[in-house]
């Protein structure tokens, strides 16, 4: 439950790599493995004074559990999404946890979000339904909510961290130990920085620089790259050497190209 008071924005993706999808009827959804576009987006509200969570499409409508039988004959329900004038124990969903990582999305009816495969119409299909055996999947976190210490407003930075999951879109909690924050900005080969574009962030595994330089490419998307710290006293960009800070402290860093060494440094 945890991780879901850190994370404002998720996807939901499936070991098919296929990701819960809010159709542009703005009612039903479905898997697709296009996960790039804004209908894979998921806000999360949690439920004040609970462990439960609700889960809000890109049309501002709510991820449901209704009692409607999506084949005639079989287990499975449909799940919508829904507005109602009210809401109901039907949007709120409780993460469950097994063996303290695995945690999946427990509806009021005691059954979980499914993620179906086979023959049409069960193909692509989502329900909530009593899981018949275990499937791993997982949520990527798009954005983390920072709550300070100090005050009781908020702020996010965005993310892409992958975190593993059982059973229908579910999720998988990493240990306490494990991974530290990474929030990172991008550069040009000057250090300067783009004031509108929106700080993003990581969790990161480990303590070698390498590793992180090599998953800093991969999510930026930008080859050959620098990573560097801004000092505090003159607010000039150096390099990182070697190996990061020990006990997973949070880093916030800059992403710049390799050419910045050679025209700034």
């Amino acid at each position: 439950m945890e991780i879901f008071r850190k994370a404002a924005v998720v996807r939901l993706r499936s070991n098919k790599e296929k990701y819960l999808i809010a159709d542009d009827d703005q009612e039903s959804v479905h898997q697709d493995r296009r996960g790039t576009t804004k209908n894979t987006r998921w806000t999360v509200e949690i439920v004040p004074g609970s462990n439960l969570i609700r889960l809000q499409s890109c049309y501002g409508k709510y991820l449901t559990a209704t009692n409607v039988h999506f084949l005639l004959g079989a287990t499975g329900k449909k799940v919508l999404q829904t507005l109602p004038e009210k809401l109901d124990s039907s949007a709120e969903w409780e993460p469950i946890s097994d063996s303290g990582i695995h945690v999946r999305f427990k509806s009021r009816y005691g059954q979980f979000v499914r993620a179906n495969k086979g023959l049409p119409p069960w193909r692509n299909s989502i329900t909530h339904d009593i899981p018949s055996r275990t499937v791993t999947q997982s949520v990527d976190v798009l954005q983390i909510r920072v709550i300070k210490d100090d005050a009781e407003s908020t702020h996010s930075s965005s993310t892409f961290s992958r975190i593993e999951s059982d059973d229908s879109f579910t999720m998988t909690l990493p240990p306490n130990s494990e991974g530290r924050l990474i929030c990172y900005e991008i550069g040009d080969d000057r250090g300067n920085i783009d004031n509108e574009t929106e700080q993003k962030s990581l969790i990161f595994n480990g303590t070698e620089l390498t590793e992180l330089k090599k998953r800093l490419e991969e999510e930026t998307g930008i080859e050959d790259i620098m990573v560097c710290s801004r000092n505090p006293l003159n607010e000039k960009l150096y390099p990182l050497q070697l190996h990061l800070p020990p006990n997973n402290t949070t880093m916030h860093i800059i992403v710049v190209p390799s050419s910045f060494g050679t025209n700034s440094l």
